[in-house]
């Protein structure tokens, strides 16, 4: 094939391969890489051995972010936050806040906290429906470990230990969102305890938040027009609300709901404290 074919093809699966890496390192310009990376090799390699061109890159681009997992997890490395932002020009964040939406802020920081080789098989098999024994191709383990990775990475991710609850927690917790969202404080009083209580550590101060406020009217009062940002997600096998701009923690409030009110609310942002939350996505 030649170079010209080549790099037409190559160019036709790019937008498919960037975001096949973008799930597996939540970071664009590590996608971005990944994907120029696998161009390199491909276009120093015999193409005309390659059968299924198509296949070959989504093995190779898997096996780069594979070992980039590897090597990030090995440093204990955290995805950058809020407070150490990539350089990006305005159209990078576009499109980086655009491939956050198409995967879900929530489902992103839940795959941060899968082992390497868990999301590899996780985003292949049950994203882009790739078989296992590809899979294991990519992993080096044979077909049935491949399977019993992703089976526990999808319990890791879809967690629900009281479907029911869980339910009916994530209906308060979205109708005080909208209702933040809105401004719209009766409605915000209606979902919130007379009593309720409002703690922050000094991280989440920082970021603009009361260190403590207590009764209904205050914490409405602090949300009113506000959680634009925030989404339902599961800590620790309990409703909180997430707040991930761009795919990046920057902030988590586990709840507790009672009577289907909201009666206490933490906003947790220090960097040591998220990294203990276990968060998962409801069933």
């Amino acid at each position: 094939m030649d170079e010209r074919n080549l790099a037409e093809r190559f160019q036709a699966d790019r937008p498919r391969l960037t975001q096949l890496a973008y799930r597996m390192l939540g970071s664009l310009a590590e996608a971005e890489d990944a994907v120029q990376d696998a161009w390199l090799r491909l276009s120093r390699s015999d193409s005309d051995e390659v059968g299924n061109l198509s296949g070959w890159l989504t093995t190779v681009v898997a096996r780069i972010c594979l070992d980039s997992l590897r090597r990030r997890k090995s440093r204990r490395e955290e995805p950058a936050g809020p407070d150490t932002p990539e350089p990006a020009v305005a159209a990078e964040a576009d499109r980086e806040r655009e491939l956050a939406d198409s995967v879900g802020l929530a489902m992103l920081i839940v795959l941060e906290a899968l082992d390497p080789a868990e999301r590899v098989a996780f985003v292949l098999h049950d994203m882009f429906d790739l078989p296992f024994d590809q899979i294991a191709s990519v992993l080096g383990r044979s077909t049935v470990a491949t399977r019993q990775l992703a089976s526990r990475a999808r319990r890791r991710v879809r967690s629900a230990p009281r479907a029911a609850d869980v339910r009916a927690d994530r209906s308060v917790v979205e109708a005080f969102l909208t209702a933040a969202r809105e401004g719209n404080f009766e409605a915000l009083l209606s979902v919130l305890d007379p009593q309720v209580v409002l703690r922050a550590d000094d991280a989440a101060i920082r970021l603009g938040g009361p260190r403590q406020l207590s009764g209904s009217a205050a914490v409405a009062k602090a949300f009113q027009g506000r959680a634009q940002a925030g989404r339902f997600i599961l800590a620790d096998g309990g409703p909180a609300i997430l707040v991930a701009p761009g795919g990046r923690l920057l902030l988590a409030m586990p709840l507790i709901i009672r009577d289907g009110k909201i009666a206490a609310i933490e906003a947790i942002a220090e960097p040591a404290r998220l990294t203990q939350l276990a968060f998962s996505l409801p069933d």
